[in-house]
């Protein structure tokens, strides 16, 4: 599996180059992807459906400057940025009996990302439908992009992000994983006792990636910026909903 550690300085352009994996390897110009990244500023990013006034605090967001994004698969809104770190696969059908359906998907992925952070000492479990905890306190949330061929699964991993700072931007959630109960997002959420050096060894060994990274080619990275102009920065896509 090719693995990628690269992070653009723009949001859209990190979420559009999720995209253009998808694409390409759905189209036979690319393969199977591990990817992570991190923004190097905060931004608040939707769930390909949510309907913006539902889930954000428009208001505060542009008084802290803080861009509203939206990505384009499933999912719950999440606060990017510094302390958070996300992990991008592309993965074929063909290859992995467990894709069949978005729970199988969900409990392979996220049941292998615990499995390596077992042998860190770390005891994460899938809990809900998308999500990764410790003690009950969730850590990681995950979503996906399903085609034909291939799925695009993505998830943050908070290691340092101050979870106080996201009730300033993102509202409590209506749809909420039964475990979550009536637990505001400082009472629930919880970071990862891990960097990202090792949070990227702990993805590399779930997935049997190769630890030595390779870089974007020359027309991924033109069709990203290109699909960021045109789609996730447009305020089209943005405010859909």
């Amino acid at each position: 599996m090719r693995f990628l550690d690269y992070s653009f300085r723009r949001p859209e352009e990190n979420l559009a180059y999720d995209e253009i994996l998808l694409e390409m390897a759905e189209n036979g110009r690319g393969d199977e992807t591990l990817r992570v990244w991190e923004s190097h500023v905060p931004f608040v990013v939707l769930g390909v459906s949510q309907i913006l006034r539902q889930e954000v605090y428009e208001q505060n967001c542009l008084a802290d400057h803080i861009a509203i994004m939206r990505r384009c698969s499933a999912g719950g809104c999440v606060l990017q940025g510094p302390g958070c770190l996300n992990f991008t696969l592309v993965l074929a059908h063909d290859r992995h009996p467990d894709l069949r359906t978005i729970r199988a998907s969900y409990c392979y992925i996220l049941g292998a990302i615990s499995a390596a952070l077992a042998r860190y000492g770390i005891s994460a479990k899938h809990k809900g439908v998308s999500d990764i905890a410790i003690r009950g306190l969730k850590f990681s949330g995950n979503a996906q992009k399903r085609r034909r061929r291939h799925i695009l699964h993505h998830g943050t991993v908070l290691y340092t992000l101050d979870t106080q700072t996201i009730a300033r931007y993102i509202r409590e959630p209506i749809d909420r994983p039964q475990y979550r109960g009536t637990r505001d997002h400082h009472g629930f959420l919880t970071t990862v006792p891990l960097d990202p050096h090792d949070l990227k060894l702990v993805f590399c060994d779930a997935f049997n990636a190769d630890p030595r990274p390779t870089k974007p080619t020359r027309n991924e990275i033109l069709a990203t910026k290109n699909l960021a102009k045109e789609k996730y920065r447009a305020y089209d896509w943005i405010r859909r909903r």
